[in-house]
């Protein structure tokens, strides 16, 4: 009896720590908040934080960073090249924005169609990509979902190049966290695309959205993404000391905040904690249990009318400090107190990030050297031509309706004043009997005004009583009688 009673506390132990195990995943799974986070360690994968690591979630443009691998691969595998031309079909010129807004038939570089993408999250750029790689979007989609299975990444499914809204794309922090260890693994000569500062297209220079690079010390990636639905997203990657740390924020509710909470994951990674050993190991990336749920839907909480502005990809983080008096970001000191760091803000988003020179792009063949510096003046010059022409037909239009409000009504005005001065000169030439004549038979326009005149003086005195006028006109003439009499001769 003893044996079994043992045996059954036993088993009645394990199944209690089976039950706590599992209630203590799903309570580590489940999003308690609409964010999720991610810390590993890039060399080993060995995951250092995570908080509903393993969501599914919408990954909005860091889809891009697969649409970077596969393209990257097959330039690695020689089946394209850096050089090779792709044209910009209606489908790539038809992308929501953010986008470079090529007419349809314009040529572009591998090159600059990936600089493009991974600095300004051009979705055209993208598809341009995929339709120039795997021949048509589906068919690149088609390579990325096969990518994604050799690497592992068990939550992700994509059907579109850019990310753009569609609830058939999902990922995880997991997945994403996968996919850029991979990206700096198998891919290192082309790593400068993760960190470019910016672009430059003629007079027009982009900076790159991921606010980390030019700040953060030691920041060199990846990619930013945005759609109302998944939130503000970031997967940060940072280097110091030969050691690479790989950060992943999923849903955050402004730029400014992704960019905090990512700068929090990587200064923690970097100092490290006393007290680490205390805290079980998460053990690698690959070995995170995924979780069987839907992605949540941040629509209301990210771009609700609560928002004093819209939410954007591309919106500055120091106005969003400034304007929003009521969010966490608006009070650094207070975001980063609640995020348990020793990091401010100011060294984050309030100082001015050391900005690097910004990368040529440009249409058509590669170029470099002097022909590199004359697409870039010609480019220049066509865009300021083209700013001069849509301010002068600007000036022209505004030009155009002020004398529309104004003219009319002056040239009315001076065709009521020419016939209100006829009507005082028709009683002259009607005087002598000459002139009747002779205006009569002119034209009957003529005629007209000077009959329209004689008979509305006629109405006028008609109006009045008879003796006013008949004692005015003997009036005038009493000071001078012989003149009068003269004057009334020819009348008569």
């Amino acid at each position: 009896m003893t044996d079994l009673a043992l045996r059954h506390s036993g088993a009645f132990r394990i199944w209690l720590i089976a039950i706590a195990a599992a209630l203590s995943l799903s309570l580590w799974a489940r999003p308690a908040q609409a964010e999720a986070y991610l810390l590993i360690d890039a060399s080993s994968g060995k995951v250092l934080q995570a908080t509903n690591a393993t969501q599914p979630w919408y990954p909005a443009s860091l889809t891009k960073i697969m649409t970077a691998y596969v393209t990257l691969s097959a330039v690695k595998q020689g089946r394209i090249n850096l050089d090779t031309l792709l044209t910009v079909s209606p489908n790539a010129l038809s992308q929501a924005p953010s986008k470079m807004g090529f007419p349809a038939g314009t040529q572009v570089t591998v090159d600059n169609a990936l600089k493009m993408m991974m600095v300004k999250s051009a979705n055209d750029m993208a598809v341009v990509l995929a339709e120039g790689v795997g021949g048509s979007v589906d068919g690149f989609s088609a390579l990325m979902n096969e990518t994604a299975r050799q690497l592992g990444m068990t939550q992700t499914h994509y059907v579109n190049p850019n990310g753009l809204p569609d609830d058939r794309q999902i990922s995880s922090a997991r997945d994403l966290g996968i996919l850029s260890r991979a990206f700096y693994r198998d891919l290192p000569e082309y790593q400068y695309y993760a960190h470019l500062p910016g672009i430059k297209f003629g007079r027009r220079i982009t900076h790159n959205f991921n606010k980390l690079i030019g700040r953060y010390p030691g920041a060199d990636g990846l990619k930013t993404g945005f759609i109302c639905a998944s939130g503000f997203n970031l997967v940060a990657s940072a280097t110091r000391n030969d050691r690479h740390l790989i950060a992943v924020v999923l849903g955050a509710s402004s730029s400014a905040q992704r960019t905090v909470k990512a700068a929090q994951l990587l200064e923690k990674g970097f100092n490290g904690s006393k007290l680490a050993w205390l805290k079980p190991s998460l053990g690698t990336v690959e070995q995170l249990p995924p979780v069987d749920a839907l992605p949540p839907n941040l629509r209301d909480q990210v771009c609700g009318p609560h928002r004093k502005r819209p939410a954007a990809e591309d919106e500055d983080d120091d106005i969003e400090i400034t304007l929003d008096n009521q969010s966490d970001v608006a009070n650094p000191t207070y975001a980063l107190a609640k995020l348990q760091t020793n990091i401010k803000a100011s060294d984050i988003l309030s100082v001015p990030a050391v900005l690097a020179q910004p990368v040529i792009v440009y249409t058509g063949p590669a170029r470099t050297g002097s022909a590199l510096i004359a697409a870039d003046a010609e480019e220049s010059a066509r865009q300021a031509a083209s700013i001069a022409a849509h301010k002068k037909r600007r000036k022209a239009a505004k030009t155009a309706k002020k004398p529309a409000a104004h003219k009319p009504e002056k040239q009315e005005a001076k065709q009521d004043s020419k016939p209100a001065a006829s009507k005082h000169a028709a009683p002259k030439p009607a005087a002598s009997g000459k002139t009747k004549h002779a205006t009569a038979s002119a034209s009957e326009p003529a005629a007209k005004p000077a009959a329209k005149p004689a008979a509305k003086p006629a109405a006028k005195p008609a109006a009045h009583p008879a003796p006013k006028p008949a004692a005015a006109a003997p009036a005038k003439p009493k000071p001078k009688p012989t003149a009068s009499q003269k004057d009334s001769a020819p009348k008569t």
